[in-house]
């Protein structure tokens, strides 16, 4: 069949992006990519905003505190099982994790029912006050937008690995109006690395998408507080000890999120009704816990709530958030340790003001502290933290003294608590590890279509001469011994293939055996032209093979070999 110019331009589309130095093709993408992102979070926001606001509260869409005593029981445990049910039937996994986890084992390819239902019981979870946040969804949906981009367009795997950090970028700037956190959490925590070729794309996706929800919804910070600082240097030693207690509950918050996580015996309709009703026994106390809570976080930083009310908050919040993380409700991670993190803060903070009531600074400053500092060490993330409460508070004033809690927070969870960030946590149990190792990453980041030579000839494995003769005119790198059926046996030196002929006097009927002759000679294993270096080396390892056809299935069973390579030309690229 022929091929249109359109499909050619495709083709030869995709062969750029094969190379690491598709920076332009990346940038194309990347503004495709962070535009449907946007959309996407922009359709969910307002689902469950006007589900909340017009049939759940009444009021507005995080005034849980306002449900009955009833209300406040009833309703986390009935979406808590209803999301059980969904999951004892169809077992998704989802979240960041799960962005992760096809990271490693599918090179980024996330799969549509998964996204959905993601997307729909995320809804769920948030609009029946799951004690969770909501960018785990944001950053499943808008990672799997752009996955699901790249599949249909039949990209090469290692631009899928930059489309799912654009898709992740986006999703948390368009969510939560924070461009710069949006980039440094996909490259610091989803992607554990940072590449320019990777870097330039990413940003200009968590560009586009910011620009549409500012667009939309306006740029106005998600936390209204006033300009505050440091007041004095004599409270670094008491921030270095607030760091020590905050890396503390971190990892506790950590421990519990792995006990809760260990429940795998039980049924997914008793793990999600034990994760609401724990979530509505802790309402009963505190209604606060309940859905992300950013209303009661801008009570911290007013100075609003009571001491004991933030204590009991940070226990409440941390047993609630634990089990629905822990028993596998679609909800986020983030959202929680900033609400746990500004309420312990918020007591620093008021004991702080009351010890010092003229010279001390802010009890707000210490909210702050308290967000980036718990983020940081949960998450073992200390620069996304500090982009994340930076631009949610568009408090820039902070930076120093945050910089300096979250080093001593992170350091005391990991150090001294060795704990492992809760991400990094979950995926070892899966078994995997994460990230790959430098050179692996190396080779994810080019594809098979970037060193394959094109220039072979393909033979049977009985060949007569004048057939011989006429493909070794043609200058081949390679000749692709093969038996009927489109079968490849192995690669074989031309030029090996040359002398032997030359050393014989076979008449035109005789046919030669090219798997007996004498000469180099490379096993072989298919591989698909999207796959990326890293991808062919394993399977290479995996089949004793030396070399590699490159095919493409352009309809089912016909899969044309597009080119050959050897193991040596992935060394040759790795030492390059």
């Amino acid at each position: 069949m022929a091929r249109t110019p359109k499909t050619a331009s495709l083709d030869f589309f995709r062969r750029q992006l094969a190379n690491t130095t598709a920076l332009p093709q990346l940038s194309f993408l990347a503004l495709l990519t962070g535009l449907a992102t946007g959309l996407v979070i922009l359709l969910f926001n307002a689902i469950m905003n006007w589900v909340l606001t017009n049939w759940v509260l009444q009021s507005h869409p995080e005034d849980f505190e306002s449900l009955q005593f009833f209300g406040r029981m009833f309703l986390p445990c009935a979406g808590g099982l209803v999301i059980g049910i969904a999951l004892h039937y169809r077992q998704f996994r989802v979240g960041v994790v799960h962005v992760m986890e096809r990271l490693s084992r599918h090179q980024g390819q996330l799969p549509l029912r998964n996204a959905t239902f993601q997307f729909f019981f995320g809804l769920v979870g948030l609009i029946t006050g799951q004690a969770g946040g909501r960018e785990g969804p944001a950053i499943h949906l808008g990672a799997a937008a752009s996955s699901l981009f790249g599949q249909w367009f039949e990209l090469p795997n290692n631009s899928m690995r930059t489309l799912v950090a654009c898709g992740t970028a986006a999703a948390i700037a368009g969510s939560f109006n924070t461009p710069i956190a949006g980039v440094i959490f996909a490259m610091e925590v989803v992607m554990m690395e940072y590449a320019i070729a990777s870097f330039i794309p990413v940003i200009l996706a968590s560009v586009t998408a910011t620009l549409l929800t500012h667009g939309i919804q306006g740029n106005a910070p998600t936390f209204s507080v006033p300009q505050v600082h440091l007041a004095s240097l004599g409270e670094i030693p008491f921030i270095v000890l607030a760091g020590v207690m905050i890396g503390c509950i971190a990892a506790l918050y950590i421990t519990l999120v792995q006990q809760f996580s260990r429940l795998q015996a039980w049924s997914f309709p008793v793990r999600g009704l034990v994760a609401g009703a724990l979530t509505g026994i802790c309402a009963l106390l505190t209604p606060e816990v309940m859905g992300i809570g950013y209303d009661t976080v801008n009570g911290a930083l007013l100075g609003s709530i009571a001491i004991t009310t933030l204590l009991v908050l940070v226990l409440t919040k941390s047993i609630a958030s634990a089990a629905c993380l822990g028993l596998g409700l679609p909800l986020g991670v983030i959202g929680p340790t900033i609400f746990i993190g500004a309420s312990f803060g918020g007591v620093l903070g008021l004991l702080t003001e009351a010890i010092a009531p003229a010279g001390g600074s802010s009890p707000a400053l210490y909210v702050m502290l308290g967000m980036c500092a718990m983020m940081g060490a949960v998450v073992q993330a200390p620069l996304a933290a500090l982009m994340t409460v930076m631009e949610l508070t568009a408090n820039p004033n902070i930076i120093l003294p945050a910089m300096l809690i979250i080093v001593v927070a992170t350091l005391v969870t990991s150090e001294v608590f060795k704990k492992q960030s809760v991400f990094l946590m979950t995926l070892k149990e899966l078994g995997l590890e994460y990230p790959p190792s430098p050179v692996a990453l190396h080779l994810q980041r080019a594809a098979v279509a970037s060193i394959m030579q094109r220039s072979f000839v393909r033979l049977p494995a009985l060949t007569l001469p004048q057939d011989i003769e006429a493909a070794l005119a043609r200058k081949p790198s390679w000749i692709v011994v093969e038996e009927s059926g489109n079968t490849a046996y192995c690669l074989l030196n031309p030029e090996d293939l040359s002398a032997h002929l030359s050393e014989l006097n076979p008449t035109e009927e005789e046919s030669i055996d090219l798997l007996s002759i004498p000469g180099q000679r490379e096993n072989v294993v298919n591989i698909d032209i999207r796959a990326t270096l890293q991808e062919a080396l394993t399977a290479m390892d995996s089949n004793g093979a030396g070399a590699a056809c490159v095919r493409r299935t352009s309809i089912p069973l016909v899969a044309p070999i597009m080119g050959v390579f050897t193991r040596g030309d992935i060394n040759n690229y790795r030492r390059g």
